[in-house]
């Protein structure tokens, strides 16, 4: 008996004891203050450096986040640039900042199982918005797999 497409998209979905890399996903809850949707997006992100205006992450590209051809979706990517580029501008004890505009060159492709270096700076901040620049990079070749630039919008800090 053959499997129908919902029944594969729910097996591949599915919350699994273990993630593809052998870590252990805690099925009782998530991660605080994190929707499903970033847990699941993601879950195995290491942040390597942080410095004001500066970060840098590595990200082994994971099969949930891969296409029919094995590579990581461009959805995913954006989804990086969105969420490393926020992180790089958010201020502790304020919202996070509402992005405003992302503009993303995809250059080239990540496999499954690549290791990746995302790194993103501050391009500069005028009240409450904020530019970014987000590098994808393959980590063992160094060739760029994305660029992109982010602006965002949000509260300032008080200066009281």
């Amino acid at each position: 008996m053959t499997k129908t497409m919902m029944e594969k998209i729910r097996d591949y979905l599915q919350l699994r004891d273990e993630v593809d890399d052998g870590e252990e996903l805690r099925v009782e809850g998530l991660v605080k203050g994190r929707s499903f949707y970033e847990d699941f997006s993601l879950r195995g992100i290491r942040v390597n450096r942080v410095d004001p205006g500066f970060v840098s992450c590595s990200f082994k590209v994971p099969l949930r986040l891969t296409d029919r051809d094995g590579n990581l979706a461009n959805g995913a990517i954006a989804n990086l640039v969105d969420e490393v580029g926020g992180a790089v501008v958010h201020v502790e004890g304020l919202p996070m900042d509402v992005s405003v505009d992302m503009s993303i060159a995809f250059l080239s492709t990540a496999k499954l199982g690549e290791e990746l270096e995302i790194t993103s700076r501050v391009l500069g901040v005028r009240g409450g918005y904020k530019g970014t620049i987000v590098v994808v990079r393959n980590k063992m070749t160094g060739e760029i797999i994305a660029e992109g630039r982010h602006s965002l919008f949000g509260r300032q800090a008080s200066k009281l």
